[in-house]
C-alpha cells in the first residue's frame, strides 16, 4: 500500500500529466513550459532522423504543429520512487500523429518537474 506522501505524489503527477495533454490539446506553450524544468531534454526519432536536444526543441515543433485538439489519451503508467518518477504515456492524434511518450520527473523543491521526454513516433 502506498504512504500517504506516495499517494500526493502521484495525485501531483497526475495533475502534471493532465497540463501536458491541455497544452497539447490547445497548443499553448505556455501551459507546457512550467511543467518542464528549464534543463529538461528531449530525444526520439521523426523517420529516419534523430530529434533530440533541449526541451526548446519541442516548444518550437509544437508551435509550428499547432494545437492538437482532437488528441486521444490512452493507458498512462506511472511509477515513484521517493523524490524520482517515470511516466508512460500513449497518445493518439496529436496533430495526425501517434506516439508513446516516457517522461522522468523530479520532486525539486517540493514540486514535481519533466526533466526529460523520450518519445516514440508510431509510423503512419
Amino acid at each position: 500500500m502506498n504512504s500517504p506522501l506516495a499517494e500526493d505524489d502521484i495525485l501531483q503527477i497526475k495533475a502534471l500529466m493532465d497540463t501536458y495533454i491541455e497544452g497539447g490539446r490547445t497548443g499553448s506553450v505556455d501551459t507546457l513550459r512550467p511543467i518542464f524544468h528549464e534543463l529538461a531534454t528531449i530525444c526520439g526519432y521523426v523517420g529516419p532522423d534523430l530529434f533530440a536536444g533541449g526541451i526548446e526543441m519541442f516548444y518550437d515543433w509544437h508551435t509550428e504543429n499547432g494545437p492538437a485538439a482532437d488528441l486521444e489519451v490512452g493507458d498512462i503508467g506511472l511509477d515513484v520512487e521517493g523524490t524520482a518518477a517515470s511516466v508512460r504515456i500513449e497518445l493518439d492524434n496529436w496533430t495526425g500523429h501517434r506516439f508513446t511518450d516516457f517522461f522522468t520527473l523530479v520532486r525539486i523543491d517540493g514540486r514535481w518537474q519533466i526533466t526529460s521526454k523520450v518519445f516514440y513516433l508510431h509510423p503512419e
